[in-house]
């Protein structure tokens, strides 16, 4: 093997986009100042509720004032970062009392964003689905704290005590000990929601409830557990638990739904050259219950009312109100304080969760797709108060800004930070630390040749990944991975290292491919880089080759 000079392993992936409130905790309590798994982990715990929430702080008059800038802080953070477009609602004391949307849904073509487009919700699935479970909870038809295992058939995990023992709270609180979004690049390849789910158990495992890992197919297995007790689709569950009886009329749990609306928001994502172009589209039914809902703004304020009046709307007790209160307590430590003053942030059931200064408890929880999409929602529950934020445009802060900004106005009179500015720093770190820490686009200048195409071409397989199969034409050489299967043109960069670009949400840029080669001048090995942060990356030349 002739290595490529300067190449070495990425040692993290993306941050947990979707986890961005817990990130940002320390910074929200300005809106209110002015390995191996463990052998004998403790039984799944059933979190104790905090202390009663203090009285309100907030008057209808602090609400209404930042109604009344709501407008304006949208549209300026739409035109400094150039979204296309947006959908807002608040509820206040069971009140809709904003609902608005603003610019396009499709750049270059007339439709304007109203109340009653559909949008792409992303992670902002995930508090959805803990509601659609604690209904399962609350009508008896299964309990938080039993295993997944008894309920989905062929579900495992690297250990099979683990295994046993993860239960659904484990797993919509990401304490499960699977790395961070496990699964994840099989879905961008192409593999579907069985086959991610029934690989889970090849993932390497940090210590069980005790370490805290955001992972999309690790809440998709605990749903679809919920599912299979019900005998019916996740999809048809949540339409049943949830959507139709709080009368969520545009949402759906399935993306054909979505494709097919007439008024809905398609996502864009930011060229080079700084204009916004609808370039992908994003199926995530693999993972949706993670992030595969679609709403609109009026849907989700309905949700928002269910939620801030303990499983009830419209005078009808929905959700059963202890199963719901669940969702809302801390269950892991999802981000330690990073100073003596800093804040713990926490994550419950689906949603991220915290406490200000004043004891008040704060829910949260924003979605991203690479691909074109941010949403965020914020809740503070002892206030009778929310707002949801809706984006048709990759995360570049907007969703989670307006909703930061809103929420500091009402405290303050005035924001007290550039929340915007804030927020983007972050995404823009997380986009910066996807990628790899080799140049590929620029080779070394002493780049040892490569060897005949013969030395590569061939297959390869990998438990985890399936297939790779490498061949040579006149254009050079091809990787074709998954099960369509995929295509991605390899190109020289030094030695037996060869690099393509990513593609999908979780693309990378470029990365590499390096080749292990043996004594016959054939390849017997081939890792690919942005495929190996779990070790799982490495190809084994297929016997009958």
């Amino acid at each position: 093997m002739r290595a490529a000079k300067g190449v070495r392993l990425r040692k993290s992936r993306t941050l947990a986009v979707s986890g961005l409130a817990a990130l940002l905790t320390g910074a929200m309590a300005l809106t209110s100042a002015a390995a191996e798994p463990s052998p004998s982990p403790a039984p799944s715990p059933s979190p104790q509720a905090p202390p009663p929430q203090p009285p309100p702080q907030l008057t209808e008059a602090d609400v209404d004032a930042a109604l009344g800038k709501l407008d304006s802080v949208v549209e300026k953070a739409m035109k400094r970062t150039g979204v296309p477009g947006a959908a807002v609602g608040v509820v206040y004391e069971d009140r809709l009392v904003y609902l608005k949307g603003f610019g396009e849904r499709r750049v270059g073509q007339s439709g304007k964003v109203g109340p009653d487009t559909v949008f792409q919700l992303a992670s902002l699935s995930k508090p959805l689905s803990s509601t659609v479970v604690a209904g399962a909870v609350g009508d008896k038809v299964v309990g938080w704290d039993e295993p997944v295992a008894g309920h989905l058939r062929g579900f495992a995990l690297k250990d099979p005590w683990v295994t046993s023992h993860v239960t659904l709270a484990d797993l919509f609180s990401h304490r499960s000990g699977l790395p961070d979004h496990a699964g994840d690049l099989l879905e961008d390849l192409g593999y579907g929601r069985g086959y991610i789910l029934s690989h889970l158990k090849y993932e390497p495992l940090t210590p069980f409830r005790a370490s805290y890992a955001y992972t999309n197919f690790g809440v998709t297995a605990a749903a679809e557990a919920v599912a299979r007790v019900k005998g019916v689709s996740w999809e048809r569950l949540s339409e049943d638990i949830l959507f139709k009886p709080a009368g969520m009329n545009s949402t759906s749990s399935r993306f054909a739904d979505y494709a097919k609306a007439s008024d809905k928001a398609v996502t864009h994502v930011k060229a080079d050259d700084g204009s916004w172009q609808a370039k992908f589209v994003r199926d995530a039914d693999a993972q949706s219950p993670a992030g595969g809902v679609s709403s609109t703004a009026r849907d989700m304020t309905r949700w928002l009312r269910l939620q801030l009046a303990n499983g009830k709307i419209d005078n009808r007790q929905v959700i059963d109100a202890e199963s719901l209160e669940r969702t809302h307590l801390p269950e892991t430590v999802s981000q330690p304080p990073t100073a003596p003053a800093g804040r713990t942030g926490f994550y419950g059931l689906g949603w991220n969760v915290s406490y200000d200064d004043q004891g008040r408890l704060r829910l949260s929880h924003s979605g991203a797709f690479a691909l074109g999409a941010n949403t965020n929602v914020t809740m503070l529950p002892g206030e009778e108060l929310g707002i949801i934020v809706l984006t048709n445009g990759e995360p570049v802060g907007l969703a989670d800004a307006v909703a930061l900004d809103f929420f500091d106005t009402a405290q303050n009179g005035k924001p007290t930070a550039d929340w915007l500015a804030l927020v983007a720093a972050v995404y823009e770190q997380e986009e910066r630390a996807s990628k790899s820490a080799t140049d590929y686009g620029d080779p070394p200048a002493n780049a040892e040749p490569a060897r005949a195409d013969s030395a590569y071409t061939g297959s390869y397989d990998n438990a985890y990944y399936g297939k790779l199969v490498v061949t040579a034409g006149q254009d050079g050489l091809t990787l074709r991975l998954g099960p369509k299967p995929m295509h991605f043109r390899l190109t020289h960069y030094d030695g037996d290292t060869f690099s393509f670009a990513t593609r999908g949400e979780n693309a990378v840029g470029l990365t590499g491919v390096t080749f292990t080669v043996g004594d016959r001048d054939t390849a017997e090995k081939v890792r690919v880089e942005y495929l190996d942060a779990n070790g799982l990356g490495t190809f084994t030349r297929a016997p009958a080759d």
